[in-house]
């Protein structure tokens, strides 16, 4: 059987945005790495947030193989994945005024803490308010976003404003407005989006940035190793106990 021209092609395009990403968004992901390194010193704690699709980026830097150990999720009931029923319900949250406020509200979140919101419209009311919200009780925000959609669309939430309107950080995905990086004869809509690749590399790339700057401060990154590995399990036990005050994941 000869090769997918097509599945090259989407290679060749999340190629394409990887490197511009690299090269374009070094100083951004450098300075959201020195932010996270700054909570991890000062004993604050880490979050990530994120709604639909772009919550699959949130959920790779938690508890997971080769992460950090002190990344933790903020969950909203219903918009995680798209195990809820009807899955349409989930993007219908998205855009409900003050679930952002009551979510961290009851959440352990507090000033002095780090939340990284994923989404890639950055639109609709949910992180918006969430970013709003955090940076009113006294959290540094990273937002990962597609600026694109800020530039070109219109807003879903009240002030008319967009995720990037309210974090400290913007780290811009570089993602077309509809995620779709393919057309082809035959196939009526655009179609293989890249954003859970190139946000997850965002995210990873700003967690080894935030690793570099800690060794840099003579303090040791609380990272997690691979349970299928001997000694893994051994070791991520000591990391949580020792952070346990910071670890929600657990609990």
């Amino acid at each position: 059987m000869s090769d997918s021209k097509l599945a090259g092609q989407f290679f060749d395009a999340a190629i394409g945005l990887l490197t511009r990403v690299r090269d374009e968004e070094a100083g951004s992901i450098a300075e959201a790495g020195a932010a996270v390194a700054d909570t991890v010193e000062s004993g604050g704690r880490l979050f990530a947030f994120g709604a639909g699709h772009s919550s699959l980026a949130a959920q790779d830097v938690v508890y997971r193989a080769g992460g950090l150990a002190l990344m933790n999720l903020l969950t909203v009931p219903g918009v995680v994945g798209v195990d809820v029923m009807p899955a349409t319900l989930g993007s219908a949250l998205e855009r409900v005024d003050g679930l952002a406020s009551a979510v961290l509200d009851s959440s352990p979140a507090a000033a002095g803490d780090l939340l990284v919101i994923v989404s890639l419209s950055g639109r609709n009311a949910l992180p918006v308010e969430m970013a709003q919200n955090a940076r009113a009780l006294g959290l540094k925000v990273i937002g990962v976003t597609s600026v694109a959609y800020a530039e070109h669309t219109r807003s879903r939430h009240a002030s008319g404003g967009f995720l990037r309107d309210h974090c400290d950080i913007v780290l811009d995905s570089k993602i077309a407005i509809g995620d779709a990086e393919l057309t082809a004869p035959g196939i009526e809509a655009p179609f293989a989006p890249a954003s859970t690749v190139v946000t997850s590399a965002i995210m990873q790339a700003m967690l080894a940035a935030a690793a570099e700057q800690l060794v840099a401060r003579g303090i040791e990154p609380p990272m997690l190793r691979s349970g299928n590995v001997d000694g893994g399990h051994e070791w991520n036990g000591r990391v949580m106990t020792e952070y346990r005050d910071r670890i929600f994941y657990r609990h």
